[in-house]
């Protein structure tokens, strides 16, 4: 079986499970009730891909072109309000003015491992990004992040940052991220990421309530482990090929 037609199969068999996740708030970008931070992006393609990411028998390869094809068209939705400057342009037949985003470049943050998986996708759309890191773990006994890793540009202030991570589920790693962003001069940040718990987005806009958090999907809950409900896993692991 050629790779188009396996993948078609598996993205038409499971198009059918959608119906399954019952308890998964898809309501437009702009009326998240509750939740004055959130946008959930509930375009038909996003939701389509995430149903397929969702299920265990999705293969490594096929998880991680999902994650990255997600990120873009998110971030298609998140970039919708950067502000725009005119420049002028030389068309073949006349000058004319166009349009371009004012300011330093975008910032992209994954914070490690898992949001690495978001990167490519959103660095395609935007090529002229930088690419700092965070490197945050969950301590599985505490479930509150432990700091190993920070590099960003140095003029933090003046540019947009998205900070990147396919899961926000206690909420401890986020906060801690933006935290480490603010503390090096950022003031304009905006979280992705796929799946969100309720208690994660409640614990950022808490910590942080000028940060806008950008997802997939808000699922129901978090397990005793601290797991997302339905959820999707473990993402690194499913990333990463170390489950």
């Amino acid at each position: 079986m050629s790779r188009e037609s396996k993948d078609d199969r598996l993205v038409f068999f499971h198009a059918r499970e959608v119906s399954t996740f019952t308890a998964i708030a898809t309501t437009p970008m702009d009326t998240t009730p509750g939740f004055p931070t959130l946008r959930i992006v509930s375009h038909p393609l996003i939701q389509h891909k995430l149903t397929i990411l969702r299920d265990r028998g999705t293969p490594t390869k096929i998880f991680k072109e999902l994650v990255d094809e997600i990120a873009m068209l998110m971030a298609y939705e998140a970039t919708s309000d950067l502000a725009l400057e005119p420049v002028p342009v030389d068309t073949p037949l006349e000058p004319t003015v166009g349009q371009r985003v004012s300011g330093k470049k975008l910032t992209l943050v994954p914070i490690l491992r898992a949001g690495l998986g978001m990167v490519e996708g959103i660095y395609r759309l935007v090529p002229g990004a930088r690419v700092g890191h965070i490197g945050l773990y969950r301590n599985h006994d505490t479930l509150e992040p432990v700091d190993y890793y920070f590099k960003v540009p140095s003029d933090a202030a003046e540019r947009d940052f998205f900070l990147l991570d396919p899961m926000l589920a206690t909420g401890g790693s986020a906060v801690a991220a933006v935290a480490s962003l603010k503390r090096a001069g950022a003031t304009r940040i905006r979280f992705l990421c796929l799946v969100a718990a309720p208690l994660g987005v409640r614990r950022l806009a808490a910590s942080h309530a000028d940060v806008t958090v950008y997802c997939a999907s808000l699922d129901r809950e978090l397990n005793e482990q601290g797991y997302i409900m339905p959820g999707l896993g473990d993402a690194g692991d499913r990333l990463f090929g170390t489950r």
